[in-house]
């Protein structure tokens, strides 16, 4: 695969994902294009040698894996599937001057102003009761503009570029209609339901939903050089992490782990503080003597976005380790154990970088600013495995769309690869 069919791949996959639910899907659906076989966590396992498998849970959460024989050690790579967005609550409606609005929650640490004036749609997963009493959950997209956060005008508000605050609950609430009498939060969810061919609803029980931006993600500069889009943190870790997998042949061993509810702490089934990934290994292993052996032998790459020295404000980061936009795969150091990176790990890491000509940098945050978490210790201090954290340089992480290079991808996909040969 060459870098241009990389990003192709990318920036279509970022528009079919504006949720975890959405991402989780298209990876299931092209790792079972590259021929891995589906299980399922509540049957029983009978793996054979040779093959590749996947296993989802919740919807939102993914591991794929090779099955080699003789499996010593994994090459383990870690993303998650969630980004920061606004989410309707469980009654959403606010009719209220000539308009109606829905109430939202804000998911995760977001850059709240980016998200006015913008052509927001609708997407999420729809739980309901069919016509034969079943209970049925459903991935919809209204993938059409739906609503808008109109932004106070200037006359309105004359300290809007000086000190300007936003308000949770008061400020951001989507505006979706004028017609205020005939709108109905029930036949609305019932349209976003017939979009994906799902009519036989007797009744609809629940549902998450959130909102995202339309516009594209595209490739951007004169010479193309930054891709932008949507939540990039974290799906081009996932993405490349599920390239680098699906490239490999299947003698060679390494599992791809993307966990849902990071932005929110990961303490929850779906993430990373959740017993997912450890109970996969454990039915992997004959035995759990055999299970802490292997890990102790396999390596963690927690891959997650790093902040990239931002050209208008240099002073935010220290001189020393800042990473430049396509510049290279960025390794992520804390002395406090943010990240996990540590001597032997980086060393790992940067042999293949070196052996294979791929260019990287290293990320240390200033000494009197505080640093984002990853899954990185996290699934290190759950499973006991040796561990590094490294990114993909990103200007504008949490807003409500990101930019990154349009090299940087696909050199780390090609160290993953070199990490598992």
């Amino acid at each position: 695969m060459k870098q241009e069919e990389f990003n192709e791949g990318l920036l279509g996959f970022l528009d079919a994902s504006p949720t975890p639910f959405h991402a989780t899907r298209n990876m299931a659906m092209m790792f079972k294009n590259c021929g891995f076989e589906e299980l399922d966590e509540t049957s029983s396992w009978e793996l054979q040698e040779g093959k590749k498998y996947f296993v989802t849970r919740n919807g939102a959460s993914l591991i794929a894996f090779t099955y080699p024989k003789n499996l010593q050690r994994y090459i383990m790579v870690g993303a998650h599937t969630d980004s920061p967005n606004l989410r309707l609550k469980p009654n959403p409606v606010i009719e209220e001057h000539g308009v109606v609005k829905f109430g939202v929650e804000s998911y995760g640490g977001m850059l709240l102003n980016p998200w006015f004036d913008r052509d927001l749609s609708i997407a999420g997963r729809i739980t309901y009761r069919n016509k034969q009493g079943e209970l049925c959950s459903a991935l919809v997209d209204a993938k059409t503009p739906l609503a808008i956060i109109p932004s106070l005008a200037i006359h309105l508000d004359d300290k809007a570029n000086k000190d300007r605050t936003i308000n949770k609950q008061t400020d951001i609430n989507p505006i979706i209609t004028t017609h205020t009498e005939a709108f109905d939060f029930d036949d609305f969810m019932r349209w976003l339901l017939a979009q994906e061919a799902h009519e036989d609803v007797e009744q609809i029980l629940a549902h998450e939903l959130s909102l995202y931006d339309t516009q594209k993600a595209s490739l951007v500069g004169l010479y193309k050089e930054f891709i932008m889009g949507a939540r990039l943190d974290n799906l081009l870790s996932c993405y490349t992490a599920m390239v680098a997998l699906s490239s490999l042949d299947p003698s060679k061993a390494m599992l791809f782990v993307a966990s849902d509810d990071e932005e929110v702490g990961s303490d929850t089934v779906n993430g990373a503080g959740g017993n997912f990934l450890q109970s996969v290994l454990q039915r992997i292993t004959p035995s759990y003597e055999a299970y802490i052996q292997m890990a102790r032998k396999s390596l963690m790459v927690s891959v997650d976005n790093a902040h990239a020295i931002h050209p208008n404000y240099p002073a935010k980061h220290d001189s020393k380790h800042a990473p430049y936009i396509n510049k290279g795969v960025v390794i992520k150091i804390n002395a406090n154990q943010r990240y996990t990176s540590t001597a032997p790990t980086i060393a790992q890491f940067i042999n293949v970088a070196q052996t294979l000509g791929v260019e990287y940098q290293q990320f240390v945050t200033r000494s009197d600013m505080g640093c984002g978490s990853t899954i990185g210790p996290i699934t290190a201090t759950r499973i006991g495995i040796d561990a590094i954290d490294v990114g993909l340089p990103t200007y504008a992480m949490h807003s409500i769309r990101e930019s990154a290079g349009a090299e940087d991808g696909f050199g780390l996909c090609q160290i993953l690869i070199g990490l598992a040969q």
